[in-house]
């Protein structure tokens, strides 16, 4: 997959141990009330909205708390307003990272940010400085047990979806946000079990990575993500497989 996005894998793989620490429904509460305010509260209309919903529900978030976060994106309910605001850095090897926060502190969030950049061998980098590498897209992990890689290929292609390929132990498959929560449902009609699908950023070109450059990467964006305001980590850096693994 051109542009494939390293990180997501890694992200997905914490998912887990992120809801253990209850920062999960959290995040997806902000995305939610962010969604909400920027495309209206109806998920017909709204596909950000629509696939935030989706994951609350996935991750078992209770239907109140979902209606609640929307109505406080459209403004029917008072509470917290948050700002969306992207900051943009450079890794080791000038690999492109483009942090998306919801913040309702500009001055805590710039503070950590640059902080963190600055402590892990990373550079803050002034806005449009890596933003123009990525560009909006949909993003379904699938498990890959026992799944027939080719039939999957089939339902994807058909679906409306861009791209597939080998991930971990599953398929990670890039498509528009316009069909992704339909793609997603195509997927699961087929028989395929779908462990995540979400809004992401994919960038169009990568830098090759290794060594110990790979490790303070990988150091840097796990204390960004660690982050209470950070939502979500775009990244351009291309690693092999079995480096990632052992670096996790």
């Amino acid at each position: 997959m051109s542009g494939h996005n390293k990180w997501s894998t890694i992200k997905h793989k914490k998912g887990k141990a992120d809801a253990a620490r209850g920062k999960l429904f959290t995040k997806i509460i902000k995305e939610i009330t962010i969604a909400a305010r920027a495309g209206g509260g109806d998920e017909t209309a709204n596909p950000r909205l629509r696939t935030a919903v989706a994951t609350a529900k996935a991750a078992n978030m209770p239907i109140d708390n979902i209606a609640r976060a929307i109505k406080k994106g459209t403004g029917e309910l008072e509470g917290v307003s948050y700002d969306e605001i992207y900051y943009e850095g450079y890794g080791p090897e000038g690999v492109a990272i483009l942090v998306q926060t919801l913040t309702d502190n500009r001055n805590r969030t710039i503070s950590e940010i640059r902080h963190t950049f600055g402590k892990y061998a990373g550079k803050i980098a002034e806005p449009g400085a890596v933003a123009w590498i990525f560009e909006d897209a949909g993003n379904i992990v699938v498990s890959g047990e026992g799944v027939d890689e080719d039939k999957l290929m089939e339902v994807v292609m058909e679906g409306g979806g861009d791209d597939m390929e080998a991930s971990g132990d599953g398929f990670e498959i890039s498509c528009s946000l316009s069909v992704l929560e339909e793609l997603k449902v195509a997927i699961q009609g087929a028989g395929f079990t779908v462990e995540e699908a979400e809004y992401t950023k994919k960038p169009t070109n990568s830098v090759a990575i290794e060594g110990k450059s790979a490790e303070s990467l990988l150091r840097l964006l796990n204390a960004l993500e660690e982050l209470d305001d950070v939502q979500n980590i775009f990244s351009n850096f291309d690693m092999d497989d079995d480096l990632l693994d052992e670096l996790q």
